[in-house]
């Protein structure tokens, strides 16, 4: 049996641009607004949601708002930047440039320093993902997550090489909508 699943992305945090990653940050008022518009007309029978903070508090609310169950789900969280943490990409390109320009070309091959592999972001994320088609399926499901996560699931259901997987765009408080077949491979709906 197959999963609708309609992936949200936080909305703007308080560290803005940097690579958040583990990094436990608040929504700003625009953050709010943002995932607040994204999900007006949608309608679903479960939230799943990473348990960071910019991804939680939101769902927490909407769940109490609907009535619907919530679960929260650690593997969901972001890629962790390791070092990178908590830096933007222009301060990265004073220190690490040559490192930075092999992470956008390709994350599989290049990991940040004291990061996490894309290998394992993606094993953790694809674990989360079988247990939430293997519980829910049949059920409209609201997966509250990372930019990360999202690109990972949506170049999987475009057939990207994994060179391209920096190339899919997602902006905060954006909303996509997936299909999960019985084999768990991804497409978009």
């Amino acid at each position: 049996m197959s999963l609708g699943i309609d992936l949200l992305r936080h909305g703007e945090t308080v560290s803005g641009g940097s690579f958040r990653g583990s990094i436990d940050d608040a929504l700003t008022e625009q953050g709010w607004a943002q995932m607040r518009a994204a999900v007006v007309a949608g309608e679903w029978d479960v939230l799943v949601s990473s348990t960071l903070q910019r991804c939680a508090r939101f769902a927490e609310v909407l769940a109490a708002q609907r009535n619907l169950a919530l679960e929260l789900d650690a593997d969901l969280q972001e890629l962790h930047f390791g070092d990178w943490e908590g830096r933007t990409a222009l301060q990265l390109m004073d220190t690490s440039a040559r490192e930075l320009g092999l992470f956008w070309e390709d994350p599989y091959a290049f990991t940040p320093p004291g990061g996490e592999s894309l290998l394992q972001f993606e094993s953790r994320v694809l674990s989360a993902l079988a247990r939430i088609a293997r519980r829910h399926a049949g059920r409209r499901v609201l997966l509250v997550t990372h930019g990360g996560v999202i690109r990972l699931l949506v170049a999987r259901a475009r057939r990207l090489p994994r060179e391209q997987l920096m190339q899919v765009e997602v902006a905060h408080g954006a909303l996509l909508h997936l299909q999960v077949d019985a084999d768990l491979s991804l497409r978009e709906r």
